[in-house]
């Protein structure tokens, strides 16, 4: 029987010089938002959205009524962003706010027909760029990469949802 023992398969013990930017997975995950975001900001200015405002039309898109807590996780925006965002949706018709059936203090978050409009109409936009970042990646390692990124936000995630 050996004494070797089998190298982990983490960094925990490489520096960041000795790993590479390119080989660093949080470093690329947010070069590839940032520039996925980038893509999409003259759109959204033409719209008058923020990329708070857009994640949360796209969030409220497909949930349908969140609290305000979920919503800044489901939008990763964080509460104080969020406010401000909604406080500006709000004032252009783009949501609406209602009080929560049990708890008044809690308010829930609903998409307009207005919201929906401007989100429909950058969506196009959002799915050319999402396009362009899987050109060339054939369909099952986009099925593996998607299986990884669920196990890696499990991983990771504070909530239930």
């Amino acid at each position: 029987m050996s004494d070797h023992k089998p190298q982990k398969a983490n960094q925990t013990n490489l520096r960041l010089g000795e790993i590479g930017l390119a080989n660093y997975e949080p470093y690329l995950m947010n070069r590839i938002m940032g520039r996925y975001n980038a893509s999409l900001r003259d759109e959204m200015a033409q719209l008058g959205l923020t990329t708070a405002k857009m994640r949360t039309l796209a969030v409220l898109s497909v949930v349908d009524g969140p609290m305000i807590r979920e919503l800044s996780v489901f939008a990763v925006v964080e509460q104080s962003t969020l406010s401000r965002a909604l406080d500006s949706l709000s004032g252009e018709g783009m949501i609406r706010r209602e009080a929560h059936e049990q708890d008044t203090r809690a308010t829930r978050i609903y998409i307009t027909e207005a919201g929906r409009a401007a989100f429909e109409q950058l969506w196009p936009q959002m799915a050319e760029a999402h396009d362009q970042m899987f050109a060339g990646v054939e369909p099952e390692d986009r099925r593996v990469f998607l299986t990884t990124l669920q196990k890696m936000l499990a991983n990771i995630r504070k909530h239930n949802f």
